[in-house]
């Protein structure tokens, strides 16, 4: 399939608050305080530490900005696939994707963000919260009542395309009062991939045991490639804001998602300071692509001066540039349409969606998640 052109548009997402700074020894307390700050969403970002003029992508937006009459005209001229999201009250809901108002309610609350996933059979797979632990369930898209697939620890629900496998992760809440109180959480870490039709799975932990640092290495995000063999792995921060990464995971071949036989980095390319740039969530394009979110700088203290939505290859070099993102607030929940067409994230809780070239347009807002339907 061949690419397509996304010029720059305006972008954002949630930016995460300051936390203390943890002892410098890898113990017990430090990795509870990084845990914590995990727990308090608490990144701690650096400036990008050149001497050299910022080049013209680094140019953000502010929060206020809006994209221009007439790039939300030609965004809305074509009509857009069906859209599912979960609302930031926790519904499960359906939205227009004319007008962004909500369709249909198919599960009233609990559902938990940033990510859901719709399979070409017609059901919706989503995590619930159930206090310290959540389950994965699943809702035909137009309606009824809904099923629990997996019942353990299990959230970040990942459908594969052809609907036959579901990718998901078993890993501990860090939420304050849900913390486990062994020191070692790294063996708590899983991805796994189901197959619906037997219930089969197959695990990946995090690392082999001898390459346990003691510090976690949270999954924040799943996408299936077109070959339904192949997992682009978000992670999330490991420590100081530091760790972001995105793997790309060959189910047949890997035994961990995160290091080993069957797993590539996406190093980070480009400017700002690519030593210090790093991609926040990626997701696969049908046509082998990645459409990511690339932020700048990690570290500390917090100081992001960049946040650009890019296509990029697998190599991670730049492919075509998507939108110019608000520099304080996070991108997440990326999805794209099955014919590859159409692209959509979350800029803090609105929604944006972009069609064929067309500059990304606010659709709503008030969401934690959203995909295309």
């Amino acid at each position: 399939m061949p690419s397509i052109s996304f010029p720059p548009a305006a972008a954002a997402s949630a930016q995460r608050g300051p936390s203390g700074i943890c002892p410098a020894s890898v113990s017990w307390a430090r990795r509870a305080c990084l845990l914590l700050a995990v727990v308090g969403s608490a990144a701690m970002l650096a400036a990008c530490g050149t001497s050299k003029p910022a080049p013209a992508v680094t140019v953000t937006k502010t929060q206020s900005a809006q994209p221009s009459a007439s790039s939300s005209a030609s965004a809305g001229a074509a009509v857009a696939p069906a859209i599912v999201a979960v609302t930031t009250a926790g519904a499960l809901v359906t939205v227009n994707p004319a007008t962004g108002a909500v369709a249909q309610t198919l599960v009233p609350g609990q559902v938990l963000g940033d990510e859901i996933s719709v399979s070409s059979t017609g059901m919706v797979y989503f995590a619930v919260s159930h206090g310290c632990m959540s389950e994965i369930e699943g809702v035909p898209v137009a309606g009824g009542s809904a099923s629990v697939i997996v019942g353990t620890n299990a959230s970040l629900p990942a459908v594969s395309p052809d609907g036959t496998k579901l990718a998901y992760v078993d890993q501990p809440s860090l939420t304050i009062g849900c913390i486990p109180s062994n020191p070692d959480l790294v063996p708590l870490y899983h991805l796994y991939v189901r197959t619906l039709s037997t219930g089969a799975n197959q695990v990946y932990p995090m690392v082999p045991k001898g390459q346990d640092t003691g510090l976690p290495a949270p999954i924040s995000h799943l996408s299936w490639a077109s070959d339904n063999d192949h997992l682009a792995v978000s992670i999330a921060s490991i420590q100081d804001n530091e760790g972001w990464n995105l793997v790309l995971v060959d189910t047949a071949q890997a035994k961990y998602y995160l290091t080993g036989v069957g797993t590539t980095d996406v190093p980070v390319t480009g400017q700002p300071s690519p030593q210090r740039s790093y991609l926040r969530e990626g997701v696969y394009m049908p046509n082998g692509n990645l459409f990511v979110s690339r932020a700048c700088c990690g570290g500390i203290p917090v100081r992001n001066t960049s946040r650009l939505m890019w296509e990029v290859g697998t190599d991670g070099v730049l492919v075509h540039q998507v939108a110019i993102g608000y520099s304080n607030l996070d991108h997440v929940s990326l999805d794209v349409s099955p014919d590859g067409q159409w692209l959509l994230y979350l800029a803090g809780h609105d929604l944006y969606v972009s069609h064929g070239g067309a500059t990304p347009s606010k659709l709503t807002g008030g969401l934690i998640a959203a995909a295309w339907g």
